[in-house]
C-alpha cells in the first residue's frame, strides 16, 4: 500500500468502503495523513434493520468524534444482497457467497467513486482476519478498471492492523459485532 500511495499528492480524494466503525478505525488512522477520505457505508448484507441502523450510527459517531473522514450513506438495499446470494444460502463462510458479496460492495463503491469524482477507492474489509484480502483486491482492481478509478490495494490486518482496531474500539467505546451481518453467517456462527 505505501508504495502505491508514495506518489499520491497529499489530500487526494479517497472513497473508503466501510463495513463498520471498528474496522474503519485502524484503516482511517493509517490513511488520514495521505488522503482526504470519505467513508461509504454500503452494507446490503446486514440482514436485520435494527443491526444495520446500530452499525451505521456507530460509524457516524466515530467519524464525528475523530473528524478523520466525511460520511456518505447508501440506502439499506438488502434485496441486492439476497439477489447475489440466491442459490448460495448453504455455502460455508468465506465461500462463493462471500465472494459475490465482496463483489457487490466493491462494484458499488467503484461506481460511486466515479460518479462523485474520487481519485481512489478502497475497502476496510481487508482488516478482518475472516475476509480474503486477495479476493477483495482482485475484485477491487476489476471494478476500478470498469469505472476508471484507482483501487488502493490493501491488507489492513497486516502490521497489527486488526489488533489496532480492537484498541481503538476500546478507546472510543465502539460497538463490535461478532458476525458479518448476513443471516447466513449468523446461522453458521
Amino acid at each position: 500500500m505505501l508504495a502505491q500511495i508514495s506518489g499520491v499528492e497529499r489530500g487526494t480524494k479517497l472513497l473508503l468502503h466501510s463495513c463498520c466503525a471498528p474496522c474503519s478505525s485502524a484503516c482511517l488512522e493509517r490513511l488520514k495523513e495521505h488522503f482526504a477520505i470519505t467513508v461509504l457505508y454500503y452494507n446490503p448484507n446486514v440482514d436485520e434493520e435494527e443491526e444495520y441502523r446500530k452499525r451505521k450510527a456507530e460509524q457516524i459517531r466515530f467519524l464525528q468524534e475523530t473528524g478523520w473522514a466525511e460520511f456518505l450513506d447508501c440506502d439499506h438495499d438488502a434485496a441486492a444482497f439476497f439477489k447475489i446470494a440466491e442459490g448460495l444460502e448453504n455455502e460455508p463462510e468465506r465461500g462463493a457467497r462471500c465472494y459475490r458479496c465482496y463483489a457487490l460492495r466493491l462494484e458499488e463503491t467503484a461506481r460511486l467513486a466515479r460518479e462523485k469524482g474520487f481519485d481512489w477507492f478502497a475497502t476496510t474489509l481487508t482488516l478482518s482476519p475472516y475476509k480474503n484480502a486477495e479476493w477483495l483486491n482482485e475484485l477491487g482492481e476489476e471494478a476500478g478498471g470498469r469505472y476508471g478509478v484507482n483501487y488502493l490495494f490493501t491488507d489492513f490486518k497486516k502490521k497489527g492492523g486488526y489488533h489496532r482496531s480492537i484498541a481503538l474500539s476500546r478507546e472510543y467505546g465502539l460497538y463490535r459485532q461478532d458476525f458479518c451481518g448476513c443471516r447466513f453467517s449468523k446461522r453458521q456462527g
